[in-house]
């Protein structure tokens, strides 16, 4: 029987001891050397950056407007198939932040799930459950719904109060938690940017993993982010967190061909040299983060 996408995770936090997504979101013009303005090695620059972490990580996430902007879809799929090949306990969030009903959120989920062969994607809830209810088919797929971003656009319409008495992103916490929930497939998307309301939102959904943007470029801090998002119970994670990070990480990336060091958010005994993480009370310790500047080869 195939994994889940909750099992594979788990799988892949415990191989990797990691906590880290990497963001695939390939600039051609942010290429290095020869390949500056060269859409055309959106594949190569991607590929040379899985190579180089694929025992660091918990996931990948490409952003598909990178590639179709670029005409690269068929570079996407040489993409999601290398990662299988050379990475294949390390799950692929595929960003696409899709939101329709019926036969049209049918066709993103074939394009998502089939085309690509994604083990999650990103949704927006904005439109409802039957803009969701066609991605549960996929039983052993994962569906990260927008939740709380980490623009600051986001709170003209997740921060509003409803009759109710929930913000908004209460609501579609409380929603993917519970009725929404139907086959456990759901996660939510909650930034870096506000730790409180990570915590809020691991209150009101004690289990779901939760996807979290928003380290580095847009001022979210990898520590606050793991202490209000990750729990554990007996050494093993009970509540998940992803944590993709961005700004000066992604940049290094961006701007050399091969990539070393270590940028991890994990187990290793390395953490203690960094940070430790209090835990809840009740809880066992989180993972120490740590993410070391990365460095060209």
């Amino acid at each position: 029987m195939a994994k889940t996408f909750t099992e594979k995770l788990a799988a892949a936090e415990r191989a990797n001891e990691s906590l880290l997504c990497v963001g695939l979101d390939p600039e051609p013009s942010k290429f290095p050397g020869a390949w500056q303005h060269d859409p055309t090695r959106t594949f190569d620059f991607c590929a040379t950056i899985v190579d180089a972490t694929k025992d660091l990580v918990l996931a990948y996430k490409p952003q598909i407007a990178y590639f179709a902007a670029q005409r690269a879809e068929d570079q996407l799929e040489r993409l999601m198939a290398h990662i299988r090949k050379v990475a294949p306990n390390v799950p692929v969030i595929l960003d696409a932040k899709r939101g329709d009903i019926g036969s049209t959120a049918e066709q993103y989920a074939l394009e998502a799930f089939e085309r690509y062969q994604a083990d999650a994607v990103t949704l927006s809830p904005f439109m409802g459950f039957d803009s969701v209810e066609p991605w549960l088919k996929y039983e052993d797929k994962g569906l990260f719904l927008l939740c709380r971003t980490s623009n600051p656009g986001g709170s003209d319409l997740q921060a509003q109060r409803l009759v109710t008495g929930d913000l908004l992103y209460e609501h579609i916490a409380r929603l993917a938690a519970g009725a929404w929930n139907r086959s456990g497939q759901l996660g939510l998307v909650v930034g870096a940017t506000f730790p409180a309301e990570i915590e809020r939102v691991r209150e009101l959904a004690p289990t779901l993993p939760l996807l979290i943007p928003g380290v580095g470029a847009q001022g979210g801090d990898a520590l606050a982010t793991v202490r209000a998002g990750w729990r554990g119970q007996g050494g093993h994670t009970s509540a998940p967190v992803v944590v993709n990070v961005g700004g000066p990480y992604s940049t290094r990336l961006n701007e050399m061909a091969g990539v070393t060091g270590d940028m991890r958010i994990g187990h290793r005994p390395l953490r203690q040299e960094v940070f430790a993480v209090p835990a809840p009370a009740g809880a066992a310790p989180a993972p120490a983060a740590h993410i070391a500047d990365v460095r060209p080869a």
